[in-house]
């Protein structure tokens, strides 16, 4: 049985860090399981909604980064990120199986791949806000070849209600547990923040090469779904734990 539910409380222990999100957009794809399997450690399970699994793609702005106890440092504390990711279970714990982070601030790039082995990769980045229109633009440094991209423009609607718990919605978006496998070794870490606030978005712009560049295709012709963020919200993260060792043949 996977426990959807109390994954939301917080945790009794002190949290390792704060973070503050905003201007947040959700993009989600139907995602053959065919496609996903080879790329996620065989320890854990690829999560299903209706039998269906899925691949997200998630822009936002992070700001008041901070370790716990400490304020934040100005200039260090901010960054834009992407991240491209799809959902897993393990132990009947469900989360979130990261394929590539990509993040404008050098100094959460090199602390998230120390503390958590989560794959950050530095990226120039911009963003403008202006009104309810949203336009986000980011292009990862240091690769070679093919260079992964993002260029999206939204609009923000009408304010949604919380989504319920047997809800699509609630499957993609309410996740408070990321697994990382980083050394052959497989962790995970919980995060807490309120039950998202979310809104209508309307897409008027959408380029990227995101998923390709992780060997992860849309089924062809779909239109994503989408979320917005309605308002900023604070998040706290913990450290991460070690689940098991991971078999690299296996992946």
């Amino acid at each position: 049985m996977i426990d959807r539910v109390s994954q939301r409380e917080r945790p009794p222990s002190l949290p390792l860090a704060h973070q503050r999100w905003s201007q947040l957009l959700f993009l989600h794809w139907r995602a053959g399981s065919e496609h996903l399997r080879p790329l996620v450690p065989s320890p854990l399970e690829l999560d299903t909604f209706e039998q269906e699994t899925w691949v997200g793609l998630v822009a936002f702005r992070v700001t008041r980064m901070r370790p716990a106890l400490l304020p934040p440092i100005p200039w260090l504390s901010s960054a834009y990120q992407v991240n491209v990711r799809t959902y897993v279970h393990h132990d009947g714990v469900p989360g979130v199986w990261f394929f590539s982070v990509d993040a404008s601030n050098a100094l959460a790039v090199w602390a998230a791949r120390l503390v958590y082995g989560l794959p950050f990769r530095l990226a120039r980045m911009r963003v403008t806000a202006t009104g309810n229109g949203v336009s986000f633009e980011s292009r990862r440094v240091g690769t070679h070849g093919a260079v992964p991209t993002l260029k999206a423009d939204w609009q923000l609607g009408n304010l949604l209600p919380s989504a319920p718990v047997d809800s699509l919605a609630f499957f993609l978006l309410e996740r408070y547990v990321l697994y990382a496998a980083p050394n052959a070794r497989l962790y995970r870490a919980r995060i807490h923040h309120c039950p998202w606030p979310l809104r209508r978005a309307k897409l008027t712009r959408l380029e990227s090469t995101m998923l390709t560049a992780q060997g992860l295709r849309e089924e062809d012709g779909s239109v994503p779904l989408l979320h917005a963020q309605a308002r900023p919200m604070n998040v706290s993260v913990w450290p991460r734990e070690r689940v098991l060792d991971v078999r690299r043949a296996a992946w």
